[in-house]
């Protein structure tokens, strides 16, 4: 995947020696961000999974958990770089997914109210270990919320959080272990 062409109406990102243009993407009416979508990139998506695995290496955890969708690529990769299994937290139910646990969460990006289902086999693989919770983005904190309740609710312990990146106030992120922070885009009238 190549960098965009056209720079305006972007902000510019670096991670790990690879450079991105992310598109602004308004989703108030006074306020853009930054969209970082790492699906099918798999060039970014490596270096961040290598940059954070490097970020990573003295952290004791078992398992690797994210949210659907567009941080699962980076947890595989990260999976493949330290050679612990990830999770998929789900934001559908299926009936072969058994006596899952859920919570909800609410979305920067769609606006709406979701909810994330761990499912009874990744239950099991979870309960009474060390995890690391990744994202791509942490930005209002709304899912990583959500994926505390859920490891909480499975008894499972949360020794790390990383992602990608950290959006907004970067002092709330401060326990984030990420590799760039994207701020976010006053629109005035």
């Amino acid at each position: 995947m190549n960098p965009t062409d056209s720079h305006s109406n972007s902000h510019p990102l670096n991670i790990n020696g690879v450079q991105r243009y992310l598109p602004l993407f308004k989703v108030q009416p006074d306020l853009a961000i930054a969209v970082l979508n790492i699906l099918g990139d798999t060039e970014l998506t490596e270096a961040a999974a290598a940059a954070l695995q490097q970020r990573m290496a003295d952290i004791d955890f078992d398992v690797i958990v994210t949210a659907e969708a567009k941080s699962i690529p980076l947890a595989y990769a990260l999976s493949v770089h330290s050679g612990r299994p990830y999770v998929v937290l789900r934001k559908n139910y299926k009936s072969y997914m058994g006596e899952a646990l859920s919570t909800e969460t609410l979305s920067i990006t769609t606006g709406k109210t979701q909810t994330l289902y761990l499912d009874a086999k990744d239950r099991a693989a979870i309960q009474g270990r060390q995890v690391a919770l990744v994202d791509d983005v942490v930005s209002t904190g709304s899912t990583l919320a959500a994926m505390r309740t859920l490891m909480a609710q499975a008894e499972a312990e949360v020794a790390a959080v990383a992602a990608i990146c950290t959006e907004g106030n970067a002092e709330q992120w401060a326990e984030v272990i990420a590799l760039a922070h994207l701020p976010v885009f006053p629109i005035s009238a």
